[in-house]
């Protein structure tokens, strides 16, 4: 089963740019829906993917419609009006091959049409009644790792593996039962 995430008419680089990497950590495929804040090239896109960007598995759509057209699968809507918990949905029971969270706009959401033809997939995140709703980067990563967990996907580690292929700093599985602490510079050590 693939995890997808649908952006309805994403509005900031800086939030999309972290869904990237977001996307490419928990193995899923990134569906943007028109109209768009921002031009994908923007260097604030680029830079929230980090190292990232060339492993994002991405679609661009030109509107809702198009989208369903060409995405069949579960769909699930994350809106501040819905009213479920999406720690309520077990996404093994879903008999489609793809599922697809749905996050709107960060200053309007989803269409209320869209919402109202599909009320009984409406989940809401809880929060106090102190804020609206969270960040849309944070509620991505809140879902995407739902998602991941329920459905175990094999390539998502619970470890840190090493992979020669990245130009990064990787320490691996057993990198801090092995430390010997005594020999670290400061920075790496508590802060006394």
């Amino acid at each position: 089963m693939k995890i997808n995430v649908v952006l309805y008419h994403p509005e900031i680089p800086q939030n999309t740019g972290n869904i990237m990497r977001s996307c490419v950590g928990f193995n899923a495929k990134l569906h943007l829906i028109k109209p768009l804040g921002f031009k994908l090239d923007e260097k604030h896109l680029q830079r929230s993917a980090v190292d990232y960007y060339e492993y994002i598995d991405y679609e661009i759509y030109e509107d809702f419609t198009d989208f369903k057209s060409k995405n069949p699968g579960k769909y699930y809507f994350l809106t501040r009006y819905g009213h479920k918990s999406p720690s309520k949905i077990n996404f093994k029971d879903s008999k489609e091959d793809n599922i697809y969270l749905i996050f709107g706009a960060e200053s309007t959401g989803i269409a209320y049409d869209i919402l109202k033809d599909n009320l009984n997939d409406c989940y809401r995140i809880p929060t106090t009644n102190k804020i609206r709703s969270l960040n849309l980067s944070n509620c991505v990563a809140i879902m995407l790792f739902l998602a991941s967990e329920q459905l175990n996907d094999s390539n998502i580690l619970s470890y840190e593996e090493p992979d020669e292929s990245l130009d990064l700093e990787f320490k691996g599985k057993d990198f801090i039962d092995n430390i010997d602490v005594s020999k670290l510079d400061y920075k790496h050590r508590e802060h006394k």
